[in-house]
C-alpha cells in the first residue's frame, strides 16, 4: 500500500486540527482501509474554556461523518479528563457511556462521539487512526489468525482478542496495553475488528498504519494469498424483470415494508455466487463488527426467502435467550443474496443502503477469498454478531427513528424526465424518498444527478425493442416499479385541420399516443407485483377537457392517452393499481416556451408576457413544480381511494369550469 501524503496538499489544512482532516481524508480514499463511515480518527488538543483556562480536548470523528469528506466539524470535542475517568470505572453499560460520551461534550452542537472515545483517549500519542483494512482481517479470520499477526507485528503492536466495540473493549485495550507495550509499540490489533495506530504527528499515524497495512499484505502475498483470480466476464444475461420484481415483492412481505433489490451483475458477484462451497464460506458471518451494524443481516444463499426468515427467526430467539434482554426484534430479511444466476443482490430501504450493502459485501467477497486461501475463512461466533447487531445503542436508535419517507423502497418510472415537467417530477419524488428512473431520448438524462437513488436511461420511447430494454435495466438497478409518471410528449406547430399534413399526425400520436400505450402495456406485470400496489399518473393536457383551434392532432392525442388510462383504471383496479391524470395549462418553465413563443402567444391576446403567464381564474402562474408536486402527492396516500381522476392544474381555465 502507498501513502498518500503530499506536502503540497497538507500544507492547505493548518494546525493540528486541520492535518487530523487531512489525514483522516487521505485513509478514506481507500476503500480497503475504511468504507461508508467506517473507521474512526482522533487528536489530543488543549484550548481555553469559557473560563480562560487551559484544557485538554479529545477531538473525536463524530457519528454520521465519512473519513472521505470529513471536516473540521465532524470531529467531537471532549474533556479528556472525563474520559480518563470513565476508563477507570468498574463497569459501565453501553447507554451509561453513550450518555456520558454526549455529557463530555464541549460544544452541544458537535455531533455525537464515536463509541470508542474512550479508546481513543487512552492510547498515547497526539493523533490516533483506526482503520478496518481488509487486509488485516483477512488474516484474523482465519484460524490461527492471532498466531499469523504475531508473527507479522512481533513487538510493535499490542494484540487485543476480540470484544465488541464500546466500554468493555476500551477496558481490556488499557489493561492489555499497560501489560505489554514496549519502547517499540506504535499500535493496537484488534482481533475480526481492525488496526490502530498513534503517533504524536498526523502524518507519523498515517504512514505507521500505511506501513503496518503493507506488511499484513506481503504476508498474503508470501503465502500466495494477495492477488485474486480474475473472474470471468458475465455473459449477457437473459430477461428476468418479472423474476426479480416477483423476488423483490417476496423480500418486502419478509422486511415487512417496499425494499430495494438491486442486482449488480458484476463479475465477482457472479463468480463467487457460483462457487462451489458459497453456502458454507458465505454463511458464517460479515467480516468485521462494524459491518453487521451497517448490513443489518447475514447473506442469504439462493431465492428462498421465507427459508431465510424462519432460519432468522430461530436465530433471533436462541441468541435473545442467551442474551437474557428485552430486544426489538429486526426484519427478518437477507441484505445480501447469492444467486448462480442473477450473482450478487443487495438489499435495503432505500438505495443509499442497498449501495452501502453493495460496496461493503464486495470487500467482504475479497476478504473471504484471501482468508480462504490461506487456510480457512473463519468469521466471528454467530452469538458475537448477535450481540452487535442487538446492540443496546442500536436498538435505542431502532426505538427513536421517525418515520421513513412516504415512498421509501419504492421505485418509481419518469418518462421525459430531463427537462421541465418530468425534470420537476424526479425531483419531487426523490424529496419523498423513492428511487427513481428517468427515462428520455436527451442524453443529458444519465447526468441528471449524480445519487444512488436516480438512474437515467437514454430510450426513445417509440421504439416497441428499446423499451423493454430500459424496463430490464431499470428493474436491475432497482428491483422493480412501483410509480409510473407519463410525462413525455410533443407539442407541434398549430395547424387547422385543413392544413394538417397526415406525416405530423402520425408523428404526435406516435409519440403522443402510441408510446404511452405500449408503456403501460408493458409495465403492467411490474405494477401487478408493486408491494403497495402500483400507481400511474399522466400528465395530461387542459386540452383534453378544453381543446382550442390549430390543435388537432396534439388534442386528439391527449384525449386518446386519458381514455387509455380510464379503460387501465377499469381493467387493473383488481390488480391494486389506480390511474389517475393531471391535466396543466400554460406551463412556461419547459423547453416547448422559448422567450420568442411565449412573447408571441402574449402579443397575440394583446397581452404583455407577464399578464399573458397569469391569464387564469386565480390570476397565478403554474410551474413545473406545481404540476410534479401534484403528481406526487397523487400516488401517495392523500390518493390511496382515488382512481381514474382528472385533476386541472392550471390556475381555474374559464372554458374548463
Amino acid at each position: 500500500m502507498k501513502s498518500l501524503w503530499n506536502e503540497t496538499e497538507a500544507a492547505q489544512y493548518p494546525g493540528d486540527l486541520g492535518q487530523r482532516v487531512y489525514t483522516s481524508r487521505l485513509l478514506g480514499r481507500d476503500a480497503s482501509l475504511v468504507l461508508h463511515g467506517g473507521g474512526n480518527t482522533s487528536v489530543k488538543l488543549r484550548e481555553k474554556n469559557i473560563f480562560g483556562e487551559e484544557e485538554d480536548l479529545l477531538y473525536v470523528k463524530g457519528s454520521g461523518w465519512d473519513l472521505e469528506t470529513i471536516e473540521a466539524a465532524g470531529f467531537s470535542p471532549c474533556r479528556m479528563n472525563h474520559l480518563l475517568r470513565l476508563a477507570k470505572l468498574p463497569e459501565l453499560t453501553d447507554l451509561q457511556m453513550a450518555n456520558e460520551l454526549k455529557g463530555c461534550l464541549t460544544n452541544s452542537g458537535a455531533p455525537m462521539p464515536s463509541v470508542e472515545a474512550i479508546l481513543h483517549a487512552i492510547l498515547p500519542g497526539k493523533f490516533v487512526d483506526h482503520t478496518h483494512t481488509d487486509a488485516l482481517i483477512s488474516i484474523t479470520n482465519t484460524a490461527g489468525g492471532l498466531q499469523r499477526v504475531q508473527e507479522i507485528f512481533s513487538d510493535r503492536v499490542v494484540f487485543i482478542p476480540y470484544v465488541m466495540p464500546g466500554f468493555k473493549l476500551a477496558r481490556l485495550a488499557a489493561e492489555l496495553y499497560a501489560k505489554q507495550a514496549g519502547p517499540r509499540t506504535v499500535g493496537l490489533v484488534l482481533m475480526n475488528h481492525g488496526l490502530f495506530t498513534f503517533a504524536d504527528t498526523a502524518k507519523g499515524a498515517y504512514e505507521l498504519m500505511i506501513e503496518l497495512v503493507t506488511l499484513a499484505e506481503n504476508y498474503l502475498a508470501k503465502h500466495r494469498a494477495w492477488e485474486l483470480a480474475t473472474p470471468a466476464p458475465v455473459s449477457a444475461p437473459r430477461p428476468a424483470r418479472l423474476e426479480i420484481a416477483a423476488l423483490r415483492k417476496e423480500i418486502s412481505s419478509a422486511l415487512g415494508a417496499p425494499a430495494i433489490v438491486a442486482v449488480q451483475g458484476t463479475a465477482s458477484g457472479h463468480a463467487f455466487a457460483a462457487r462451489p462451497d458459497v453456502a458454507q464460506i458465505s454463511q458464517q458471518g460479515p467480516a468485521t463488527p462494524d459491518h453487521v451494524i451497517r448490513t443489518k443481516r447475514i447473506p442469504q444463499v439462493g431465492r428462498d426467502v421465507a427459508a431465510f426468515r424462519s432460519a432468522y427467526e430461530q436465530y433471533f430467539k436462541a441468541c435473545a435467550a442467551t442474551a437474557g434482554r428485552k430486544l426489538v426484534m429486526l426484519d427478518p430479511a437477507p441484505r445480501v443474496l447469492l444467486d448462480p444466476e442473477l450473482g450478487l443482490c443487495t438489499i435495503g430501504r432505500t438505495a443509499k443502503e442497498a449501495a452501502i450493502s453493495t460496496d461493503i459485501y464486495h470487500h467482504t467477497i475479497d476478504i473471504i477469498l484471501r482468508a480462504t486461501a490461506l487456510g480457512g475463512w473463519k468469521a466471528l461466533p454467530a452469538q458475537d454478531i448477535f450481540d452487535v447487531e442487538y446492540w443496546d445503542l442500536e436498538q435505542a436508535k431502532l426505538r427513536a427513528a421517525g418515520k421513513p419517507a412516504v415512498f421509501a423502497g419504492e421505485i418509481a418510472l419518469v418518462t421525459g424526465a430531463a427537462s421541465g415537467i418530468g425534470k420537476a417530477c424526479v425531483e419531487s419524488l426523490l424529496k419523498r424518498g423513492a428511487a427513481v428512473v428517468g427515462l428520455d431520448v436527451n442524453p443529458a438524462i444519465t447526468k441528471l444527478h449524480k445519487r444512488p437513488d436516480f438512474h437515467g436511461i437514454v430510450c426513445d420511447l417509440t421504439s416497441e425493442s428499446a423499451l423493454p430494454a430500459a424496463l430490464e435495466e431499470a428493474v436491475r438497478k432497482f428491483g422493480g416499479l412501483d410509480l409510473l409518471i407519463l410525462n413525455a410528449g410533443i407539442f407541434p406547430p398549430g395547424a387547422p385541420i385543413a392544413d394538417l399534413k397526415s406525416a405530423l399526425w402520425h408523428k404526435v400520436m406516435t409519440v403522443n399516443l402510441d408510446a404511452n400505450f405500449l408503456l403501460l402495456r408493458e409495465c403492467h406485470p411490474l405494477l401487478k407485483l408493486a408491494p403497495n400496489g402500483g400507481r400511474v399518473v399522466v400528465i395530461g393536457s387542459k386540452n383534453v377537457p378544453a381543446p382550442g383551434p390549430g390543435a388537432a392532432a396534439y388534442s386528439a392525442s391527449k384525449a386518446a392517452v386519458n381514455q387509455l388510462v380510464r379503460v387501465a383504471a377499469l381493467e387493473w383496479g383488481k390488480d391494486r393499481i389506480r390511474l389517475n391524470s393531471i391535466h396543466p395549462n400554460m406551463v412556461f418553465d419547459t423547453a416547448l416556451w422559448t422567450p420568442e413563443i411565449l412573447a408571441s402567444r402574449a402579443q397575440h391576446y394583446g397581452l404583455t408576457v407577464e399578464a399573458y403567464k397569469t391569464n387564469n381564474v386565480l390570476k397565478t402562474e403554474v410551474t413545473s413544480r406545481d404540476v410534479a408536486e401534484l403528481a406526487a402527492e397523487m400516488c401517495g396516500p392523500l390518493f390511496a381511494k382515488t382512481t381514474a381522476a382528472q385533476v386541472p392544474v392550471d390556475g381555474g381555465n374559464d372554458r374548463v369550469i
